[in-house]
């Protein structure tokens, strides 16, 4: 990984992990940020004990609290690119770069098929609910900003698997992550460790350097 420092003043990472993990999936990602100058900053909510609007505008106001008026990147795992999606149209000033890991752009199948089932919606509460939404998906915005999105392909294929043949990371399929004509980029990894990347890590580093 490139581990030059960026020439500018202080970067900011803000990290949003996924449904139905913690901060600390983001360690290692954050850890290899660290060590090339990025300041980073984990924001945590739970999504069995969390609403939707209440979690946003916490994302919102920690977002603020933290970036002041100096440079920052936002980097979104699975269900922390929806709430990303989310809050970006409220903060006051745009992020320099988004990075989405595996984002759920439409409603997906599998927590389309899970939500039925009582354990799986108290699990997940109501976020997981919207996700299972194209309504909710559909009205999301398209984040107007630089944006780099990656999807892992290391998930079963086959015919008697959930997604047949098509390329997964075992909980979305590649054309569950496609958003818009944004190019993805395409990891072998699975979904839940695809922030585990060294390619994420070192891609980030050297985007947020051509921006210095």
């Amino acid at each position: 990984m490139d581990g030059r420092r960026p020439d500018s003043a202080t970067v900011h990472a803000i990290l949003v992990h996924g449904m139905g993990r913690t901060p600390v999936s983001m360690l290692l990602l954050a850890k290899r940020l660290r060590a090339a100058g990025i300041t980073t900053h984990l924001f945590a909510y739970s999504a069995a004990f969390e609403r939707w609007l209440p979690c946003v505008e916490r994302l919102r106001k920690f977002i603020t609290a933290r970036v002041g008026d100096q440079r920052f990147i936002i980097i979104g795992h699975s269900l922390g690119c929806v709430l990303t999606r989310a809050v970006l149209p409220r903060l006051a000033r745009a992020p320099e770069l988004g990075v989405f890991l595996a984002p759920p752009t439409m409603a997906s199948s599998y927590a389309i098929k899970l939500a039925q089932w009582r354990l799986f919606r108290l699990l997940t509460g109501e976020m997981g609910q919207l996700l299972a939404r194209q309504d909710f998906m559909d009205s999301l915005p398209v984040p107007d900003i630089p944006l780099r999105v990656y999807a892992g392909i290391k998930g079963p294929r086959g015919s008697w698997m959930p997604f047949g043949d098509e390329p997964n990371d075992g909980i979305l399929s590649v054309k569950e992550v496609q958003l818009g004509t944004i190019p993805v980029q395409l990891l072998p990894t699975i979904h839940t460790v695809i922030m585990n990347s060294r390619q994420v890590a070192s891609e980030i580093v050297a985007a947020v350097n051509s921006r210095a």
